[in-house]
């Protein structure tokens, strides 16, 4: 029996992909709701670029795009989700960081993400913001170092998981400094920070969007970001690598599909999102958020995929992590 699953995979795959019939078929898409995947609790970063981009994509296709989270084992269960979903554009998946670390830093998974993610399109490359309580006297990178080395065994780094970019960007701190600090994850950015605010965890490396309102309202204090260069969102904070050098850690984010989605519903996806990206209010929202907006074919996201992977497989192979 042909199952639909099978049917549009054949299609997608086949001569008949360029054919009226597929063209008639993405014409109509979204003819339903469209489920969108984040693999984090509410109320992170990647939660936050997906209902902002969801909502805009539910008024120009007029279906609703539904965020399913779906948080655990470091963001692969929703892959996984994905992944095994019928590739007929009606599931999709939050492209970030993690999806690029898990695939050396997990030793069984069930996919390989660059081969059974079709990349749609790309939005923000953000910095991670290197972030302290109240409690921790440290205004800058060389203080913290200093205050870590003081105090070993009683600083604690807060993540949103194992594997996420927050992770490795504190891991790759750890390694590039001799810093030793108590990695605590947790599962997603909303709770770790949470714990920040209270006290139990003293620096978290999290992704800007889920954290720039805490720094903006002095609840918490931004000593570093982790690209290369400031960011124009927090001009007053050092990048990292000012103080440590050939530091570097910024996230990428976008919109992925399960393979052999047809080719031609992927191209709307690609294209309404990188109309949304030019418009001016997403353009300011974004910008707050500590990114510019990125406007991409789905081939290049895809190169900036692998090129990632590769960036984190060296991270993960420098700090000595493995995740059974």
């Amino acid at each position: 029996m042909i199952t639909r699953r099978t049917a549009l995979g054949l299609l997608a795959a086949s001569p008949l992909a360029a054919t009226p019939l597929s063209k008639a078929f993405a014409a109509d898409y979204p003819a339903r709701p469209v489920k969108w995947v984040v693999g984090y609790p509410p109320g992170g970063a990647t939660d936050i670029l997906a209902r902002l981009i969801g909502q805009r994509l539910s008024e120009r296709l007029g279906q609703q795009f539904v965020i399913e989270n779906k948080p655990g084992a470091g963001n692969n269960i929703g892959t996984e989700s994905v992944v095994n979903a019928e590739p007929d554009g009606y599931t999709l998946q939050l492209v970030n960081p993690a999806n690029f670390i898990n695939a050396s830093l997990y030793t069984n998974l069930k996919f390989n993400f660059v081969r059974d993610i079709a990349p749609v399109a790309s939005f923000q490359r953000v910095p991670n913001v290197m972030t302290v309580n109240k409690d921790v006297p440290a205004k800058n990178v060389a203080e913290f170092i200093e205050y870590v080395k003081a105090n070993p065994g009683k600083v604690n780094m807060a993540s949103s998981g194992n594997g996420t970019s927050v992770h490795l960007s504190g891991e790759m701190f750890m390694a590039l400094t001799g810093c030793k600090m108590q990695h605590v994850p947790y599962r997603g950015a909303a709770p770790a920070i949470t714990d920040m605010l209270g006290g139990q965890v003293q620096v978290i490396f999290d992704n800007m969007p889920s954290i720039i309102q805490h720094i903006r309202s002095g609840s918490l204090r931004a000593i570093g970001v982790t690209t290369t260069e400031r960011s124009p969102q927090l001009p007053d904070v050092q990048a990292i690598a000012e103080t440590v050098k050939d530091y570097e850690a910024s996230a990428l984010f976008g919109m992925g599909a399960p393979k052999n989605t047809p080719k031609e519903i992927i191209a709307k996806l690609n294209n309404e999102i990188n109309t949304l990206m030019k418009e001016p209010d997403m353009t300011k929202r974004l910008v707050e958020l500590g990114g510019e907006p990125r406007v991409q074919t789905p081939e290049a996201f895809g190169e900036e995929i692998k090129a990632e992977t590769e960036k984190w497989k060296k991270v993960v192979e420098f700090a000595g992590l493995k995740v059974e």
